[in-house]
């Protein structure tokens, strides 16, 4: 839901919903919005469109890179501050991976990737881990969690992502901008990723999301194509 803005230097203001309650932060809707408030004639007050939502002003840039040639279709946002990082416990790490139905052994990393929807991210050896999960959804339900793995060199991605949320009433989501936003700040701030990748989603569900990473001027931006799909208008009070 698109609002009027409440602080000062934000274009406009966003609720995000879900079917298990509202986010203070998410990806597709922050694109989705700020495409949307721009073919409604919005026009931002700086260079870049500012969002207001519930982790604080996210900007909005047009272009995920500067390679991207794909004119006003492509956006992206600058990653928000993590409200919680660092190592995960034992005594969690042994619930998700039981969850995932993997073993610890398995885990080459894992962070809190947490930027408002509570994400947990764990790093496997590869593409390939990361397709076979087949988790039991049941016992992930207190904890947002995010996979990620690297592909082999020559894919069009480099690393695939899963996310899972069954909490929040969302089993897989297919793509998800807030986590690969979070699993962006841990990677490439740890050194374990270049400071420019693509990240491919939701293959395991038949689907070919791709998100771009980018690292500039001390922010993480993170993006991809936006698409106008549904056009109309509402009569009030007749």
């Amino acid at each position: 839901f698109l609002l009027t803005p409440t602080q000062a230097g934000a274009d406009y203001r966003l609720r995000i919903f879900t079917p298990g309650g509202e986010l203070p932060f998410a990806g597709h809707p922050t694109l989705g919005s700020a495409r949307a408030w721009s073919e409604a004639g919005g026009t931002p007050a700086g260079a870049l469109v500012v969002q207001e939502c519930g982790v604080g002003l996210v900007p909005v840039r047009q272009g995920a890179s500067a390679a991207d040639g794909d004119g006003g279709s492509r956006l992206s946002f600058a990653a928000p501050p993590l409200v919680r990082s660092g190592p995960v416990a034992d005594e969690d790490l042994d619930r998700i991976t039981a969850g995932l139905r993997i073993e610890r052994a398995d885990v080459v990393d894992a962070a809190w990737t947490d930027n408002g929807p509570g994400w947990v991210a764990l790093l496997l050896a590869d593409a390939d881990a990361v397709l076979a999960l087949r988790p039991d959804l049941a016992a992930l339900t207190a904890f947002t969690v995010g996979v990620v793995g690297p592909h082999r060199r020559g894919r069009d991605a480099d690393y695939e992502v899963r996310a899972f949320v069954p909490g929040l009433g969302v089993a897989e989501d297919p793509v998800t901008g807030s986590l690969n936003a979070g699993i962006a700040q841990w990677l490439i701030g740890a050194g374990l990723a270049p400071p420019a990748y693509t990240a491919a989603q939701g293959t395991a569900l038949g689907r070919r999301g791709r998100v771009r990473v980018e690292q500039r001027d001390g922010d993480v931006w993170v993006g991809g194509a936006t698409v106008v799909g549904v056009r109309g208008s509402v009569a009030l009070g007749a």
